[in-house]
């Protein structure tokens, strides 16, 4: 049995209204849900996705106003790369991005891909791929002046970073079931370790570089708090928790977050993996064509709304 892709990707935010601003009107995501992290109910979770939310495009982020910015180095996910199709979706974000006056390399090369590298207001790593047209199973968010053609279309790749690649090989192939397809170098002369789901391509890949010299980072806003890769349902999450755990690797019980169902476990101190369930989705609580737009609470937070509404400031879009 093999994963179905990556599901999520969950980073941290102190400027939640710069930070709905800069996903929603520059890279222009749909703000699909609005809710709060079930741990911290002080703190919202928003969710950026496609127009139906669908697995594989939402990145989603925990609003923590005191955090510390991340300290960047290895033992960490380190870049969250997103999908565009062709070449001329490219070019367009190239000129979007100067426009909007967000720092970036213009378009290059990156192990073979055709990319542009740049940075979230918050400093968040992240990366446009060109996907060469393949086929996506999502629904483009048409409510935004970022042409159809050119939008983006969920994940391309998540990249981890380890002082040695290597060392991660007998969990994702071992326990995760990967495969190592390709081994290169980055721009910068790391290592660097391609791994893919099934057959890889788009939304199924782990990048994996080596950097021995780089300092442990530091989780903090501008950085990567986990990933989530897909599963069916919960059959399938059942599997994979078997497997997880009989390698001796700690794994969570089975947390429902009612939009969908997770486990987790680390790979390592810096490094959290989560196994998440395709539904039952973001419209379980919502319609459809107003996603987003209020504050939905799972039941079980329902009866707390009114506490939990008074100890939440609104958000306010704006310009980093």
């Amino acid at each position: 049995m093999n994963l179905h892709g990556i599901h999520h990707v969950t980073a941290v935010s102190r400027h939640i209204g710069q930070n709905a601003y800069f996903y929603t009107h520059v890279l222009g995501l749909r703000l699909v849900k609005k809710s709060v992290n079930q741990d911290d109910v002080s703190a919202y979770h928003l969710f950026y996705a496609d127009k139906i939310g669908s697995p594989g495009t939402d990145l989603t982020f925990f609003d923590f106003a005191y955090a510390a910015s991340d300290k960047r180095g290895t033992d960490s996910i380190t870049t969250t790369a997103f999908r565009v199709n062709g070449r001329d979706a490219l070019d367009y974000w190239n000129g979007r991005l100067r426009e909007y006056g967000v720092d970036h390399e213009g378009i290059t090369q990156f192990a073979g891909y055709d990319v542009i590298r740049f940075d979230d207001p918050e400093g968040q790593r992240l990366m446009l791929v060109d996907d060469k047209g393949a086929d996506y199973e999502g629904e483009i968010w048409d409510q935004t002046d970022v042409p159809v053609e050119h939008a983006l279309r969920g994940f391309y790749a998540v990249m981890l970073s380890l002082p040695r690649a290597p060392e991660i090989d007998p969990i994702l192939s071992g326990v995760l079931n990967m495969s190592l397809t390709r081994t290169t170098t980055t721009p910068e002369g790391n290592e660097l370790l391609i791994y893919s789901m099934g057959e890889g391509g788009p939304g199924l890949e782990v990048w994996v570089i080596s950097e021995p010299d780089a300092p442990r980072a530091r989780l903090g806003a501008g950085g990567v708090h986990h990933v989530a890769y897909r599963v069916a349902n919960s059959s399938e999450q059942s599997y994979w928790r078997q497997r997880v755990g009989g390698v001796g690797l700690p794994v969570s019980q089975q947390i429902d977050r009612f939009y969908f169902k997770s486990i987790y476990f680390r790979i390592s101190n810096g490094i959290l993996f989560e196994i998440a369930t395709d539904g039952p989705g973001f419209d379980a609580d919502e319609e459809l064509e107003s996603l987003g737009e209020t504050l939905a609470l799972p039941p079980f937070l329902e009866p707390r709304r009114a506490e939990i509404e008074a100890n939440l400031k609104p958000i306010v879009m704006e310009a980093a």
